[in-house]
């Protein structure tokens, strides 16, 4: 009897899925995904000279002069920096 109730409760839940987003790794449901659910950065963390030459991004000490680190997208210097850029929450089933 209880597969039975098992199986109804799936069935009552609808379309509902539990998904884990590919950008910004959260867990989400299907349908509370919104055109602002996922923050992500588009491109990567790179560490190279900054196209404009100048030297405003944050060394290290062990870095070469010319050396930068920041977000390509952005220019945020921290690796944990929130995203700059929000859209829906893309599954990795998602085509």
């Amino acid at each position: 009897m209880e597969s039975g109730q098992k199986a109804e409760e799936r069935v009552g839940e609808g379309d509902e899925r539990i998904e884990v987003c590919k950008r910004c790794k959260i867990t989400f449901s299907t349908s509370s995904n919104s055109s602002s659910s996922c923050r992500f950065h588009p491109s990567f963390f790179v560490c190279r000279r900054h196209d404009d030459q100048k030297r405003y991004y944050e060394l290290g000490p062990d870095d070469p002069p010319y050396a930068a680190k920041f977000y390509d997208c952005c220019g945020a210097e921290d690796p944990e920096a929130a995203g700059c850029t929000t859209s829906f929450l893309v599954s990795y089933d998602d085509v």
